[in-house]
């Protein structure tokens, strides 16, 4: 619980004990994420991602999506290859399960019992099915999507390719509705998760009196594959908030990461392609890299 605190309290600004080491300096007034982009790092990562065969070949082929937004600095910066490009995203759009779920807890309509709380950590850092599926039911899945469609949230935008959105239970029974612009029953673009993400962080997604929690069950990953694996050997005191998915081919990742220094950050990537595990671990050290490539770092270093 003390991470999720003491991220909180850095991205909106108050003052951080010494014990956080957080580099992050994110004035304090949001911005809405798609005003963030920043041309050096969005030509940062177009270079790291172009410049490998196979990732410039899925990217190509639409088969690829990157979200990143830097946290350090002043102001948060954001790249994306593909951002708009919605995918199949497997068990990662229980983000908006959980979502929909705290908003519910907060106008009532959802009770808050200890089998409640249990569903949600697990849905989340397990990644159980049946969890999720129990809250889906819950909560109703009309209502999840109301909610994703709201422009309050804005994470399903047809103006913007659409976004999280989830149309069918974690089961094999159930109806199945497909998102109003691509029928995909579970799916994402990385601009609406990284603003999942950036929103959470800046304490402008659900009322404060919930953000905790949400980062709670983002806390402590139970799976150790795609991005954790390499921030566990890179970072192995950072602090994640993370949430994946995988079927067959289709492998998506995101994570909230809070470090130290200048590890401060937001990775959306979802793929398909049969070596889409070891594409996503690949990512992270990639992607840190391209963000030590901004001008206050190179000035740092200088």
């Amino acid at each position: 619980m003390k991470g999720t605190l003491l991220l909180l309290l850095a991205l909106v600004g108050l003052s951080l004990s010494s014990q956080a080491g957080v580099g992050s300096t994110w004035d304090p007034q949001w911005r809405p994420l798609y005003d963030l982009v920043d041309t050096d790092l969005q030509a940062q990562l177009e270079r790291r991602v172009y410049g490998d065969p196979l990732l410039a070949k899925l990217a190509d082929h639409k088969k690829l999506s990157i979200g990143v937004v830097d946290l350090n600095g002043a102001e948060p910066r954001f790249a994306r290859i593909n951002g708009n490009e919605m995918m199949y995203a497997a068990s990662l759009p229980k983000i908006a399960v959980l979502l929909a779920a705290y908003v519910s807890l907060d106008d009532g309509s959802l009770a808050d019992t200890p089998e409640v709380r249990k569903d949600m950590t697990d849905m989340i850092r397990v990644s159980n099915n049946a969890a999720a599926t129990r809250m889906i039911d819950r909560i109703g899945m009309m209502r999840i999507d109301e909610i994703l469609m709201d422009p309050k949230y804005g994470l399903y935008d047809k103006a913007r390719g659409g976004g999280l959105w989830v149309g069918k239970r974690y089961a094999s029974s159930g109806a199945r509705v497909g998102d109003p612009m691509h029928g995909i029953s579970h799916g994402a673009t990385v601009t609406q998760v990284c603003r999942f993400y950036y929103k959470l962080a800046a304490g402008e997604l659900v009322d404060p009196q919930w953000t905790e929690a949400m980062l709670n069950d983002l806390s402590h990953p139970g799976i150790d594959h795609k991005f954790v694996h390499p921030l566990k050997r890179l970072a192995p005191d950072a602090e994640i908030y993370r949430k994946s998915g995988t079927w067959r081919n289709w492998h998506a990742d995101s994570v909230l990461v809070q470090g130290t220094v200048w590890r401060n950050y937001i990775l959306v990537a979802l793929v398909e392609s049969p070596d889409g595990e070891r594409i996503l671990r690949g990512l992270v050290p990639a992607v840190e890299t391209v963000i030590q490539q901004g001008p206050m770092y190179i000035a740092q270093r200088s």
